[in-house]
């Protein structure tokens, strides 16, 4: 499957409602706890991705129209949810990444993007020469993953109350990702 832009965007718009269904009102034990040290909770994944509105996906798409492949992206700091996060509650964050994806979203439609803008190009620190398509492509992928991490950590907290049948539950086999 190539990147479709307005798929991107169906299945980016839906992440916000998506999380919010799972985890709001959640007792803390779901979401205040992760998978052991040095990973994340359901509170950090949200808060990740508020920090990826902020600082990611827009702001990098406006380098690579505005200056390609001249102006490397800024590194992203994968753990700057800890200092955005402190003293907010799960639905505030909840209610923040609702607000910031609708923003950046409505920011992306208003670029109206063309295919040959999606082939731009931009240098990220890592990786190298990027499209704007592979960014957008991969800010959709980014979202799977961590709704696929959000589901992960919190059947984690069942590993041993499901007993023997953890043998036939996926989502107790896959490796971690990480933050």
């Amino acid at each position: 499957m190539t990147h479709n832009l307005e798929q991107s965007i169906a299945l980016l718009s839906r992440t916000p409602e998506s999380l919010n269904a799972l985890v709001r009102d959640l007792p803390e034990e779901w979401t205040g706890r992760n998978e052991g040290e040095k990973t994340w909770s359901v509170f950090d994944v949200v808060g990740h991705l508020i920090h990826g509105e902020r600082t990611d996906w827009i702001p990098r798409a406006k380098i690579i129209l505005r200056s390609g492949e001249s102006e490397t992206f800024p590194p992203f700091d994968r753990w700057g949810q800890e200092r955005e996060s402190q003293g907010k509650t799960l639905p505030q964050l909840l209610d923040e990444f609702a607000r910031l994806r609708g923003e950046g979203l409505q920011e992306l439609r208003g670029m109206n993007l063309q295919p040959s803008d999606l082939e731009r190009k931009g240098r990220h620190p890592a990786l190298g020469e990027v499209t704007l398509s592979q960014l957008l492509a991969t800010w959709a992928v980014h979202d799977l993953t961590h709704l696929h991490q959000v589901s992960r950590i919190m059947a984690y907290q069942y590993r041993d109350a499901v007993g023997p049948w953890k043998q036939y539950l996926g989502v107790m086999h896959c490796a971690g990702h990480g933050g």
